[in-house]
């Protein structure tokens, strides 16, 4: 399985809340529709969480696909091009990770 980890901070103009809204809200449901995609996972990094300095990053996505080849063709559809242009307008830094994953343990809740 491939899995593409994108790092996000928010636009230097958004609050938490109008990147939370924005992202979860406007950018996910287009996300969604990314064709070939298995699975898909927004994590948002609450502010200020260790009580002193603002986070590097403000949320974090993972998104699954069958291969790279899938991954890239996703993106190169119109959809593909909408999500990352919608990302790209509403953030001040991305950073893209293409991982592996090796599942060791999942815990059921």
């Amino acid at each position: 399985m491939f899995k593409a980890i994108i790092l996000l901070t928010r636009g230097a103009d958004q609050t938490p809340d109008d990147f939370r809204r924005w992202w979860l809200e406007q950018h996910a449901p287009l996300a969604r529709r990314l064709p070939g995609l298995r699975g898909l996972v927004f994590n948002l990094v609450p502010p200020n969480l260790d009580g002193g300095t603002a986070p590097l990053y403000d949320g974090v996505s993972e998104l699954w696909f069958d291969s790279r080849d899938a991954f890239d063709a996703a993106y190169a559809t119109d959809l593909g091009k909408q999500v990352a242009s919608d990302s790209l307008e509403h953030v001040s830094g991305r950073l893209r990770l293409f991982v592996e994953e090796h599942v060791l343990e999942r815990h059921q809740s």
